[in-house]
């Protein structure tokens, strides 16, 4: 009978732990999606800070890389250190661009330059929650 049970309970949490490691992933171009944005030829973006913000600058010696654009949840980029290494952008300059630019400008034109090159969002993902995937990882550089 406990041989029985230690089955059951067994089953039960590998079952219980596999239904816990579900992400909800999105595309560069939805809400929801955080990281590393291209903003290329697109509209000026709203900046939340006029300069980049830097964690780790890198040596004099050394050129530094160029800025990257960042659209993170509410919050980060107040406390950018303790967030920095899940984008890993701790030693780039970085241009936090606001939520409501990202919403009303990039994705309507984002949605709408990929939609004329066949609706491929391609490999850019990342996850809800500000849980986003570092690049290397959801492959959004």
């Amino acid at each position: 009978m406990k041989k029985m049970l230690f089955v059951i309970v067994t089953i039960f949490i590998a079952v219980s732990a596999q239904a816990a490691d579900v992400g909800v992933s999105v595309t560069i171009g939805q809400p929801g999606f955080y990281g590393h944005i291209d903003v290329g030829n697109f509209p000026k973006p709203e900046l939340v800070f006029p300069r980049p913000v830097v964690i780790a600058p890198v040596p004099v010696s050394v050129a530094p890389p160029p800025p990257v654009y960042m659209h993170v949840p509410p919050g980060h980029e107040k406390n950018w250190k303790k967030y920095c290494h899940k984008y890993k952008a701790c030693d780039r300059p970085v241009y936090f661009v606001r939520n409501q630019w990202y919403d009303n400008v990039y994705v309507p034109e984002y949605k709408a330059r990929h939609a004329r090159k066949g609706g491929k969002h391609g490999d850019d993902r990342g996850q809800r929650g500000g849980k986003a995937k570092g690049p290397g990882k959801g492959k959004r550089n």
